[in-house]
């Protein structure tokens, strides 16, 4: 960087959360899967009732949306993971780290064959950089400003494409469960 520009001032704090295009994608992708299965229990007469299966899937949703739900707050002190209060203790994943304890990022592959980042503390310590936040290019120059650490080529996990893709063929899978289900004779 040339000594004549000047690096942007960070705004003081920065509270983000999960991305409403992943949260969406991953929601209605698991609506596709589970809600035909209550109707199918009880056109098919199958040994689980479709009350259970039903008192199942409303867990699972809230399930996922309180893992869905974090929140992710910069300040001058540092980075803190942390969820609403509803949320049971354990879907908790919270933690929190002082920018002065942050010596490196450190890039690890996925068995997917992604990349993720690690905030790694002076104690060795590595806590999972989120990927999957609306405004990580925000938080990328926050802890850029308040660390001195590269962050111009980390990028997030998946793309918008991506989960814009998987909302779109969830969608159509619920289509398809419903085309099915309507189409499906009760048993006798």
């Amino acid at each position: 960087m040339l000594a004549s520009q000047s690096i942007p001032s960070a705004p003081k704090t920065l509270s983000l959360k999960n991305s409403s295009l992943i949260s969406a994608a991953l929601g209605l992708f698991y609506l596709a899967l589970t809600l035909p299965l209550p109707i199918l229990a009880a056109k098919t007469q199958a040994p689980i009732p479709a009350w259970l299966l039903s008192v199942g899937i409303i867990m699972g949703a809230m399930s996922l949306w309180a893992t869905l739900s974090y929140r992710v707050e910069l300040d001058a002190l540092g980075l803190r993971i942390h969820y609403p209060a509803w949320v049971p203790g354990l879907l908790r994943r919270e933690w929190a780290v002082a920018w002065a304890e942050i010596t490196k990022l450190q890039p690890r592959g996925t068995s997917q064959g992604g990349l993720v980042y690690y905030l790694v503390t002076t104690s060795g310590t590595a806590y999972l950089l989120p990927m999957r936040v609306a405004g990580f290019s925000q938080m990328m120059r926050f802890i850029h400003l308040h660390t001195g650490l590269d962050t111009e080529l980390i990028r997030p996990l998946a793309q918008a494409w991506m989960y814009g893709t998987l909302g779109i063929f969830g969608l159509f899978l619920l289509l398809i469960d419903l085309w099915i289900v309507v189409g499906l004779p009760t048993a006798v």
